[in-house]
C-alpha cells in the first residue's frame, strides 16, 4: 500500500510539473534560456579544458608523478594515498563537479577503492576560483574584497573538513620518503605502458568531457525549471526565496541574494553557504558521475553541510576585520 501511495504521489508531482510548462511556458522559456546562458558563459569555459586536460594527464602518468611527490603531506593531513593528490590539485584548479569526475576516473582504473574515493570527495569540493572572484565578487557583489574573503573561507573550510573525516577509512601508509628520481621513473613507465596512442587519448577526452558537460547542462537546466515552477506557486518573501533557490540551484540563488536590500555582510555569508553547499543542483550532477560506481554519496552531503555551517561562521567572524 506504501508503494503505491507513493507512485501515486510520484505520478501526480509528474503532470503537475507537465502543466506548469505547459502554462508557464514563456517562464519556463526564460529559466531554459538562463541555464544554456550559465552553462556556455561559466561552466563550459571553466570545466571543459580541465576535463580534457586531466585524461591526458592521467594517460601520461601524473597521477603516478603526484603520489610519489605528494604521499607524505597526503597521508599526514588526510590519511589518504598519494593518489589523491591529483584530485585535490585538479579540483582545486577546476571546480566543481570536477572532484567527482577525477575520483570516478582514479576509482574505475583502480587506484583507489570506494572508501578512498567516498572520502576525497568531502574535501575536495572546491568552488572554481574564477567564479568566486569574477561571478560572485565582481557581477553579484560588486566586491572584489568580498570575494578574496568568500574564496579564503570555503577553501580553507575544505581543509578542515578534510582534517574532520582523516579518519574515515584511513588508507594504508604510504613509504613517507620521497624520490624525484622513483616519481619519474613510475611517471615514465606510465606512458610507454599505455596502450593507446594520442590520437585515441585525445579523442577520448573530448568525448568524455563533452558528454559529462551535456550532462550537467541538462541537471542545471532541470533545477532552474524546477526553482521557477515554485517561484510561480509559492508567495515567499524575497529573502526565503533567495534561500530556497540557492539550496536547489546554485547560481540562481546567488543571483536572487545579490538583489536582496539587506548588508553586504549577510550578503557575503549567504553567498558563502550556497557556494560550499553547492546546491542540489551539484548534487545530483554528482550522483550522475557516479552513478555507475560504488562510491557512496552520504559523506559527500554531510561533508557539504558541515561546509557550509563553518564556511558560513567564519565568513561572518571574518568579515569586520577583512572589510
Amino acid at each position: 500500500m506504501k508503494k503505491k501511495f507513493i507512485s501515486v504521489i510520484i505520478m501526480f508531482l509528474l503532470l503537475f510539473l507537465a502543466f506548469e510548462i505547459l502554462t508557464e511556458s514563456q517562464t519556463i522559456l526564460e529559466s531554459v534560456v538562463f541555464s544554456f546562458t550559465i552553462w556556455r558563459d561559466n561552466i563550459f569555459p571553466s570545466l571543459f579544458p580541465f576535463f580534457v586536460l586531466s585524461e591526458i594527464l592521467i594517460n601520461y602518468g601524473f597521477v603516478e608523478l603526484a603520489c610519489e611527490l605528494f604521499k607524505p603531506i597526503m597521508y599526514k593531513l588526510f590519511k589518504v594515498s598519494g593518489n589523491g593528490a591529483f584530485v585535490f590539485i585538479m579540483s582545486i584548479i577546476s571546480g566543481f563537479p570536477s572532484n567527482s569526475k577525477y575520483v570516478r576516473e582514479l576509482h574505475l582504473k583502480g587506484l583507489i577503492d570506494e572508501h578512498e574515493a567516498s572520502k576525497l570527495l568531502t574535501f575536495t569540493h572546491f568552488s572554481n576560483p574564477l567564479f568566486i572572484l569574477g561571478t560572485v565578487s565582481i557581477l553579484f557583489l560588486n566586491n572584489k574584497e568580498v570575494g578574496l574573503l568568500i574564496l579564503l573561507c570555503h577553501y580553507l573550510t575544505n581543509i578542515i573538513i578534510g582534517l574532520i573525516f582523516r579518519n574515515y577509512y584511513p588508507s594504508k601508509k604510504d613509504e613517507e620518503k620521497v624520490s624525484l628520481k622513483t616519481a619519474i621513473i613510475n611517471m615514465h613507465n606510465k606512458r610507454i605502458n599505455n596502450d593507446k596512442n594520442f590520437g585515441q587519448i585525445i579523442t577520448n577526452s573530448l568525448l568524455n568531457s563533452i558528454n559529462t558537460l551535456l550532462l550537467i547542462l541538462g541537471i542545471v537546466t532541470m533545477f532552474l525549471c524546477i526553482t521557477t515552477i515554485i517561484d510561480n506557486n509559492i508567495n515567499i518573501n524575497n529573502y526565503n526565496q533567495s534561500i530556497l533557490n540557492g539550496l536547489f540551484e546554485m547560481t540562481q540563488g546567488l543571483k536572487y541574494v545579490s538583489i536582496l536590500d539587506i548588508p553586504l555582510k549577510f550578503k557575503s555569508v549567504i553567498a558563502t553557504m550556497i557556494l560550499s553547499f553547492g546546491g542540489l543542483s551539484v548534487h545530483m550532477q554528482v550522483v550522475s558521475i557516479l552513478s555507475d560506481t560504488k562510491i557512496k554519496y552520504l559523506p559527500f552531503f554531510t561533508a557539504r553541510i558541515l561546509h557550509a555551517s563553518i564556511a558560513s561562521l567564519a565568513c561572518y567572524i571574518l568579515f569586520d576585520f577583512w572589510i
